[in-house]
């Protein structure tokens, strides 16, 4: 327990979002929820140093069956060929952190 106190501690530099503030407290207890706003985020959490690198989130665009359509922006438009290879290893990364098929289609913005 004394562990999650001193999660509570750290003070973010910027103000958060909402989303992001109740994400962060369900992440310390362990639960996940499965939003739009946790996904933005936790990006560079979720999908790691390699790709957060390279890519950033442009747009998530829910679906009426609770998947989301998530829109991909690479920092060098050269990237987007070698994002487009990982696009089932993205979606893959996004849906193991959810639990479920979250993800229904990755698309690249220039």
């Amino acid at each position: 327990m004394s562990n999650q106190n001193k999660k509570f501690d750290i003070r973010a530099k910027h103000p958060q979002t909402i989303g992001g503030a109740l994400g962060g407290l369900i992440k310390i207890f362990g639960a996940r929820a499965a939003s739009d706003s946790d996904l933005v985020a936790r990006w560079s959490e979720i999908m790691g140093a390699d790709i957060a690198a390279v890519a950033g989130l442009a747009a998530i665009r829910k679906n009426r069956d609770n998947t989301f359509n998530v829109i991909i922006r690479p920092t060098n438009p050269a990237y987007t060929l070698q994002l487009s290879y990982q696009s089932d290893e993205i979606k893959n990364r996004i849906n193991k952190y959810f639990g479920y098929d979250a993800v229904s289609k990755i698309s690249f913005r220039k």
